[in-house]
């Protein structure tokens, strides 16, 4: 099972059974005598990853992004000529900095920490382009990202949707989908000025890249999930921590240009 998360997508450590091997010969009755008088296993004698270092790690790397945009959102002027280099900017450094951090053979909790708050100039930057002209919006956008995260994490722990083959699949293909066409309509904006959001159908194509950012957050629990049964290192919370958060990045920035569009009466 892959996902479109580039941090778990290429992990075999997040993958069912990727990582821990176990002796699969019967035990014999020593065996079982030895494992029964043996002290109980500790997180401490293991060193594994645990929900809580997910969450520890994630609170820690959210934070940094959350000061940084909240600096920039309260201390930069809307009408700064700098607003515009410090978007574009820190939109470009994160995009580099996450493909090192993705393809890279270890893990960088320093790298993750400076994609934070590159992205954290990113995100306060363009809120704040986007509440100038929309008052309120971002706490709109908050919200409705808090709302889909729960939500989400709901419908996953009920069971009510799951990360099967052919949900993963099907995902994919419509991630791959999306980003071409976002790329295709970034490039016609720049040529023409004219964007497919400004269309009659641009708040549907907005709700569709809110839909995908969403369920693209069961792939990433599955994968948390899958990463803590497979006994992974401690130290790969990070890995787990860094992916929810560029998710959740993108959630977010799907749901401010989807509030947009419809204050916009478009």
């Amino acid at each position: 099972m892959e996902s479109r998360n580039p941090v778990f997508g290429r992990s075999k450590q997040f993958a069912r059974g990727g990582y821990a091997t176990f002796d699969t010969r019967t035990p014999s009755a020593n065996d079982l005598q030895g494992m029964y008088d043996a002290p109980s296993v500790t997180r401490r004698n293991t060193d594994r990853m645990t929900l809580d270092d997910v969450i520890m790690r994630s609170a820690a790397l959210f934070g940094t992004l959350l000061v940084t945009a909240a600096a920039v959102f309260a201390l930069v002027d809307p009408d700064d000529a700098a607003l515009g280099p410090l978007v574009f900017g820190g939109a470009i450094i994160g995009l580099v900095l996450s493909l090192v951090i993705s393809f890279s053979k270890k893990i960088r909790p320093p790298l993750m920490f400076a994609y934070a708050v590159a992205e954290g100039a990113f995100v306060g930057g363009i809120s704040l382009i986007f509440n100038d002209v929309y008052d309120g919006i971002v706490m709109q956008a908050v919200l409705g990202t808090l709302g889909a995260f729960a939500a989400m994490l709901a419908l996953y722990r009920f069971g009510v949707v799951k990360a099967t083959p052919k949900f993963t699949k099907t995902l994919m293909i419509a991630g791959v989908g999306y980003l071409a066409f976002g790329l295709i309509n970034l490039v016609v904006a720049l040529i023409t000025g004219n964007s497919a959001y400004d269309s009659p159908l641009g708040w549907l194509i907005g709700a569709f890249g809110v839909g995908l950012a969403s369920f693209f957050l069961v792939l990433d629990f599955d994968f948390v999930e899958q990463g803590i049964r497979n006994g992974l290192p401690e130290e790969y919370a990070w890995t787990a921590a860094f992916g929810l958060m560029v998710t959740l990045v993108w959630l977010y920035i799907e749901i401010l240009r989807l509030l947009a569009i419809l204050r916009g009466d478009n």
